[in-house]
C-alpha cells in the first residue's frame, strides 16, 4: 500500500507541485489577514476569576481598565489638569484618570487623601491614567507620543503593544532573511551540490508560508506564534528533505529515477514519519495548557511540523526529479572531513561523559524550578528601549503604584463599612476611594453629578478604586492580591469582583505553574509511546527520554547560575519545544546504531564509531539550524518573552546535541544487551565478537 501510494506521488508528481504552488500562493494572500494579539491578558482562560471580574465591570460601568501610563515633567497643578483635556481630545482615548477627575463638584484638592493625590501629582511630575481604546491603539500611541515629545515618558500595556506590533515586523523579516541565508551556508557545507540549498529551501518556504496563511483558521494568532512560529518550522523541518534527497542519491547509476524515487519514498518515508510525530507531539503538548497563548504555539506548530512532513513526501519528490541532472551538473567536493577520529576521540570521554551526566541529573532537575519568574508582561521591554525605560523612570518618580478595582452588591452600607475598614489595615493599600468615601467629602448623593457618580455606582454594584503600593508583578503583588481577595471573600463570598493589571498577573502566575506538570508529562509519556511503538523496545524510550529531559533541565538551570529572571511561558514553551525537536537527534542515533550492529555484525564500540563517523554531519545540521535560529530570536528581538524562548531554545538545542553525542554512545554501549532486543521478533544471537 504504502509503496502503491509513492508511485502515484511520483506519476502525478507535475499535477502536485502546481497544486502546491497555488495552495501557496492563496496562503501568501491569506497571511496579512492573519490578526496577532500582543495582550497577554487576552489568553487567560475565560473562567479565571480576573476575565469574569472584567467582564462584568465592562457590563456594569463601561470602558476598560486604564492600560497606558502618561508622565508630564515639571508642570504646574493647573497645567497638568489642561494637559489631561488634551489627552482627552485624541481620538482612540476613552477616558482619562488624574486627581481632578476624581473631584466631585468644585472641591479642593486638599479634601482627598495624601497618598491618593501622590501617585497622580508629585514634586511637578503629573501621571495620568489613560484608558485607550484597543481597536484604535495603533494611531493612538503614536498620537500621545506626538503630545508628550522625547522629554516625558509613556508605558503600560496599550504602548507595549503598538510598539510590540511594530516593532515585530520589522524584527521577523530581518531575523527570516538572515536565517535563510544561514541555512544556505550549512547546507552547502554540509552537502555536495551547489543546487542542493536551494531544492531544500524551496520545500521549506513553500510549507513555511501555507502554514502561516493557513493560521487564519484560528482566528487570531499570539505575538508568540507570529514572531517564532515560521522560524522554528524551518529549523526542525530542515532535516526531512535532506534525509529524502541523500536516500535519493544512494541510488545506482544506471537505475530509472523515478523508480528510485519511490524507493527512497518506500525506505526513508517510515523515520522521517516517525522524526515528524515525535515533533508534532512535543509541540501538541503544548495545547493543553489553560494558558492560552501555549495552546496556540503548539496547535500552529503541529500543523506546521505536519505540513512540512507532507510537502516533503508528496511535493518535495517532483522538486527533486525535475533537478535532479542540475544537482549532479553542481556537485562539488564534500567541505567537511570525516569524523571518524571524532568518533574514535567519543568512545574515549563517553564513559566519563555518562558518570558526569549522571550526577547531574537530580542537581539539574532542582535547579530548572529554581528561577526567578515573570508571569505576565510588564517585563517584556528592557531599559534598553524607551518603553523599558520610560517605565523604570516612572517607578523612580511614584515608585511601586497600582490601582485595582473592587466591585460588590450595591446595598448594605455597613458591610462595605466594615469591609473597607479591614482593607484599609492592610500595608500595601495606601488608598481607596468609593462611593461611601466620595459622599462623606462633601454634599449628599443627590448632589453630586451623574459623572462621579457613575463611575462609582450602578444599580447592581459599588465599585472601589484600590490604590496599592506594589510593582504590576511579583511576589509582593502575588500575596496582596491573595489577601484582598480573602477579606473580600469575607464580606462577600462568592459575589465581589476584582480587577487590575496586578490580579491579572496573579492569574497568570496560577494558570501558568498550573499547567507544567501536566504539560511536562503529557509530553514525556506521548514521546515515550511513540518510541515504545517505533523502536519496539522497552529500554530505549527510557534512555532517550532520560538523556533529552536532562538536557532540558541543564538548559533552564544555567539560567539559574547566572542570576537571571526568567519568563515562566518561556519556561514551559521551550521544555515541550526542546524535547519535541531534539529528541529527533537521539533517535537518528539509535537507529544507525542498531542498523550497524545487526547488519554489519561490529562490536557496540565499532558501531559507535561508524554510528558517529556517519551521522554527525545529519545531526550537526539539524541542531546547528535551530539552535542558530533560536540565538537570532534572541540576538534581534526587542520583545523579552520572545528573544529567551530565542536564547533558551538555541541553548538548550546545543545541550542536546552535546548529551547525544557524548552521553548517549555510552549508554548504548552499557546497556547494548537491552538496546539490541525488540519485543514481538526474536531476539538476534550475537556473537562474542559483536559483544566486545
Amino acid at each position: 500500500m504504502k509503496r502503491w501510494f509513492y508511485t502515484q506521488v511520483v506519476k502525478y508528481r507535475k499535477a502536485i507541485m502546481v497544486a502546491f504552488v497555488l495552495l501557496a500562493i492563496c496562503s501568501a494572500v491569506m497571511y496579512p489577514k492573519v490578526f496577532v494579539d500582543y495582550d497577554i491578558a487576552h489568553y487567560l482562560p475565560e473562567e479565571s476569576p480576573s476575565t469574569v471580574a472584567l467582564k462584568v465591570m465592562q457590563e456594569e460601568f463601561g470602558g476598560d481598565l486604564p492600560n497606558t501610563q502618561v508622565v508630564i515633567r515639571d508642570v504646574s497643578f493647573n497645567d497638568a489638569a489642561d494637559f489631561r483635556k488634551k489627552l482627552e481630545a485624541i481620538d482612540g482615548v476613552i477616558d482619562v484618570t488624574w486627581v481632578d477627575s476624581m473631584l466631585p463638584l468644585n472641591m479642593p484638592v486638599e479634601v482627598l487623601p495624601e497618598p491618593l493625590t501622590e501617585a497622580y501629582y508629585k514634586d511637578r511630575n503629573a501621571q495620568f491614567l489613560v484608558t485607550v481604546d484597543e481597536d484604535k491603539q495603533i494611531e493612538t500611541i503614536p498620537a500621545i507620543y506626538d503630545l508628550i515629545g522625547e522629554d516625558n515618558m509613556l508605558t503600560g500595556n496599550s504602548a507595549i503593544t503598538v510598539v510590540a506590533t511594530v516593532n515585530s515586523v520589522r524584527e521577523i523579516i530581518i531575523i527570516t532573511i538572515i536565517a535563510i541565508l544561514f541555512l544556505i551556508f550549512v547546507l552547502i557545507i554540509t552537502t555536495t551540490s551547489w543546487v542542493e540549498p536551494i531544492i531544500i529551501l524551496i520545500g521549506l518556504l513553500i510549507a513555511v508560508v501555507i502554514n502561516s496563511g493557513t493560521n487564519l483558521v484560528f482566528g487570531k494568532i499570539s505575538f508568540v506564534t507570529n514572531a517564532a512560529g515560521m522560524i522554528l518550522q524551518m529549523a526542525v523541518a530542515l532535516d526531512y528533505s535532506v534525509f529524502l534527497i541523500h536516500r535519493f542519491n544512494e541510488r545506482e547509476d544506471d537505475s530509472d529515477p523515478e523508480e528510485a524515487m519511490v524507493d527512497a519514498l518506500t525506505s526513508s518515508s517510515s523515520s522521517i514519519m516517525s522524526s515528524g510525530l515525535t515533533t508534532v507531539i512535543g509541540f501538541l503538548a503544548l495545547a493543553f495548557m489553560r494558558f492560552l497563548i501555549g495552546a496556540d504555539l503548539g496547535l500552529a506548530l503541529s500543523k506546521g511540523v505536519a505540513i512540512s512532513l507532507i510537502t516533503t513526501l508528496v511535493f518535495m519528490p517532483g522538486v527533486i526529479l525535475a533537478s535532479y541532472r542540475w544537482m549532479e551538473r553542481t556537485s562539488h567536493r564534500r567541505f567537511l572531513p570525516s569524523f571518524e577520529k571524532f568518533g574514535r576521540f567519543v568512545l574515549k570521554v563517553t564513559m566519563p561523559m555518562v558518570i558526569i551526566f549522571a550526577l547531574a541529573v537530580v542537581p539539574s532537575f532542582m535547579g530548572s524550578r529554581s528561577n526567578d519568574f515573570w508571569y505576565g508582561g510588564s517585563h517584556i521591554y528592557g531599559p534598553e528601549t524607551r518603553i523599558g525605560s520610560d517605565g523604570e523612570k516612572i517607578r523612580e518618580i511614584f515608585g511601586d503604584v497600582d490601582s485595582y478595582m473592587l466591585m460588590v452588591p450595591r446595598g448594605d452600607s455597613s458591610t462595605q463599612k466594615a469591609l473597607v475598614r479591614e482593607l484599609k489595615e492592610i500595608d500595601k493599600i495606601s488608598n481607596i476611594l468609593g462611593p461611601e468615601e466620595v459622599m462623606g467629602m462633601t454634599l449628599p448623593p443627590e448632589a453630586l453629578p451623574d459623572s462621579i457618580i457613575n463611575q462609582l455606582r450602578t444599580d447592581r454594584y459599588d465599585r472601589m478604586v484600590l490604590t496599592v503600593a506594589v510593582p504590576a508583578e511579583g511576589d509582593e503583588t502575588y500575596a496582596l492580591v491573595q489577601t484582598i481577595r480573602k477579606v473580600s471573600e469575607k464580606y462577600y463570598p462568592g459575589e465581589y469582583r476584582l480587577v487590575g493589571v496586578g490580579v491579572n498577573n496573579a492569574d497568570l502566575k496560577d494558570v501558568i505553574t498550573g499547567d507544567t506538570l501536566k504539560v511536562n508529562l503529557i509530553a514525556i509519556i506521548a514521546v515515550f509511546l511513540v518510541l515504545l511503538l517505533t523502536m519496539r523496545n522497552i529500554a530505549l524510550p527510557f534512555i532517550l527520554v532520560t538523556i533529552i529531559e536532562t538536557a532540558i533541565w541543564i538548559n533552564m538551570s544555567i539560567s539559574v547560575l547566572t542570576g537571571s529572571h526568567m519568563f515562566y511561558m518561556s519556561y514551559l514553551i521551550v521544555s515541550s519545544v526542546q524535547l519535541g525537536a531534539t529528541v529527533d537527534y537521539a533517535i537518528l542515533f539509535t537507529q544507525r546504531y542498531r542498523e550497524n550492529r545487526n547488519e554489519l555484525g561490529i562490536s557496540p564500540r565499532e558501531s559507535v564509531v561508524k554510528t558517529i563517523t556517519e551521522n554527525t554531519v545529519s545531526i550537526m545540521t539539524s541542531a546547528l539550524a535551530v539552535s542558530v535560529m533560536g540565538f537570532l530570536l534572541a540576538w534581534f528581538s526587542t520583545q523579552g518573552i520572545i528573544a529567551q524562548i530565542g536564547l533558551l531554545l538555541g541553548r538548550g538545542t546545543l545541550c542536546s546535541l552535546i548529551a547525544v553525542l557524548f552521553v548517549l554512545p555510552g549508554l548504548l554501549i552499557t546497556f547494548d544487551r537491552f538496546v539490541m532486543h525488540s519485543f514481538g521478533g526474536k531476539k538476534r544471537e550475537l556473537s562474542e565478537k559483536q559483544t566486545l
